[in-house]
């Protein structure tokens, strides 16, 4: 046997497909809209060993994290059996938030797993001391249901305590149900497609070409970091809020490259926060693999050879590195983008004509709780914003970027679903920031409930505007507002109220920022 070009190419997409055929299906089978609608999930194909081979085309946020997750159910299981599927969200055991639920199942030949499939779905409530599990909280226990890694099946018999302690902690047991069906629904369509493959080619051609993949995008790597001039390239952004209180948060980035190997070194990063924008290591480990992921030129493989090259130091107790039982609620959403922000922000010193100005910078958490008909619906949004503008053109406007890759949820499907009515949807005109290349424009959308009920928002760049680059303009910052009978008032950044029937709230997004100086 041998690996060539072109065998690789084929049996790159035959692992990508295998992935992609998990993701289908779990989006077609998914409860929830956050799921079905908004695609907040990711599933992924590992060898016998737990090394990610590949990745569907889903969440960057979990590009470092997942397998961290599944490396955490090997350590636990050594006695991993066929029929037995992980699940775990615990972000002090590779997960990332607690509402991001993780199944790791495997693949068996002679009785031994020689493949591992995984899946991450964001559930829309686990739990936690406000509904969509996004709380402004102090510590992990605040958050959610914490589920460390436990078998939901052996052999192939699902546990019903286990999902019954999961569903008891939620405050839409059905569509936990229904979201965990769909995950392993994903599963068993990952395990055919695998097992089909094992038919066709056996096991050691498919390890071979495996292990020759996860090489192969090393090789890629290295190439990528190998092409920046060495050097120390460092940069400083900060958060604006823990949630506790309004303070400046820093996160300062070293980029130290030297020939082909980059190493980023957040020392001098604040430490832990008592909110919860803490982000557990995977997290920095995902938000640095994603920017190496920017400075290939070609399609470079989603698998464990890109972080081979790549060591991130992030001392314990900062907010990287959290000590438990800290508040990661938003670490995952906010933190994350923020660590992108800062890694490009350093790179551009190196390659200032490739990076980009800094995009929204924050997901712009949106969760709201109600009851109705006696039944509690659990709503969760992230909204997009403007694109950081780069020397190749002006930033998208109205778009998710860099951690994350969802859609938005339709106006039908959310009205449909939720006591919710959506009074204006649109662009934010003229928030991108100026420059010879615009920023993206920001959105605004504004919604009206029908029924009472407890909105929580976790956002950032309310305070600390995107930056521009190479002398472009910051984006704006961020708004929320909330307009009841007696007039409107701007809540900050991360906030929980009780609004009532009628009232509405308004989340314009932050643009993106210039790059170039500005035109006469």
């Amino acid at each position: 046997m041998s690996v060539d070009a072109i065998s690789l190419e084929v049996f790159k997409n035959l692992f990508v497909s295998a992935a992609e055929e998990m993701g289908v299906a779990l989006r077609r089978a998914a409860f929830s809209p956050n799921i079905r609608e908004r695609l907040d999930f990711s599933c992924a194909v590992f060898d016998a060993a737990g090394a990610m081979i590949a990745q569907a085309a889903h969440i960057p946020v979990h590009l470092g994290s997942m397998p961290a997750s599944v490396r955490a159910a090997l350590d636990r299981f050594s006695d991993f059996a066929p029929g037995d599927v992980i699940i775990v969200n615990d972000p002090y055991h590779g997960g990332t938030h607690l509402p991001d639920v993780t199944l790791v199942s495997g693949v068996f030949e002679g009785g031994a797993p020689v493949f591992f499939v995984a899946s991450r779905a964001h559930h829309a409530d686990v739990g936690g001391m406000s509904p969509g599990s996004l709380p402004l909280s102090t510590e992990l226990y605040q958050e959610g249901v914490i589920i460390p890694p436990i078998r939901l099946f052996e052999g192939g018999r699902r546990s019903d305590g286990v999902l019954a302690l999961i569903t008891a902690n939620s405050r839409a047991p059905h569509e936990r149900i229904g979201d965990l069906e769909a995950q392993i629904a994903a599963h068993r369509v990952g395990e055919a497609r695998l097992r089909g493959l094992i038919a066709a080619h056996g096991v050691e051609r498919l390890s071979e070409h495996a292990a020759a993949l996860i090489a192969y995008t090393r090789r890629m790597t290295e190439a990528a970091i190998a092409a920046l001039p060495d050097g120390v390239y460092t940069f400083e952004d900060a958060l604006e809020s823990d949630g506790q209180a309004s303070f400046r948060i820093p996160i300062r980035a070293a980029v130290i490259v030297q020939g082909s190997r980059l190493t980023v070194d957040f020392s001098g990063t604040a430490a832990q926060v008592a909110g919860n924008v803490n982000a557990v290591t995977p997290i920095t480990i995902s938000a640095v693999g994603y920017c190496i992921r920017l400075l290939s030129g070609e399609d470079l493989p989603v698998n464990a050879g890109c972080f081979d090259p790549v060591t991130v130091i992030a001392p314990e107790g900062c907010l990287l590195n959290p000590r438990f039982p800290a508040a990661v609620a938003v670490g995952n959403t906010e933190t994350g983008q923020r660590v992108v922000d800062v890694v490009l922000g350093a790179l551009a010193q190196a390659l200032p004509e490739r990076m980009p100005a800094a995009s929204q910078g924050s997901m712009n958490n949106v969760t709201i709780g109600a009851m109705v008909g006696g039944v509690q619906r659990v709503y969760y949004e992230t909204i997009g914003g403007g694109h950081g503008a780069s020397a190749d053109g002006a930033g998208l406007s109205g778009r998710h970027s860099h951690m994350t890759n969802t859609l938005n949820t339709p106006v039908e499907a959310l009205e449909a679903a939720y006591p919710i009515r959506v009074r204006a949807y649109g662009l934010r005109a003229d928030s991108g920031g100026a420059g010879r290349h615009r920023g993206g424009d920001g959105i605004r959308r504004e919604y009206e409930l029908t029924a009472p009920g407890v909105v929580t928002l976790n956002c950032e760049r309310r305070e600390i505007a995107p930056y521009g680059s190479a002398g472009g303009s910051d984006g704006a910052l961020g708004v929320n507002t909330v307009i009841r009978a007696g007039g409107a008032e701007r809540v900050p950044a991360k906030w929980t109220g009780r609004l009532e029937a009628g009232d509405r709230l308004v989340i314009e997004t932050p643009g993106g920022g210039g790059w170039g100086d500005h035109l006469p």
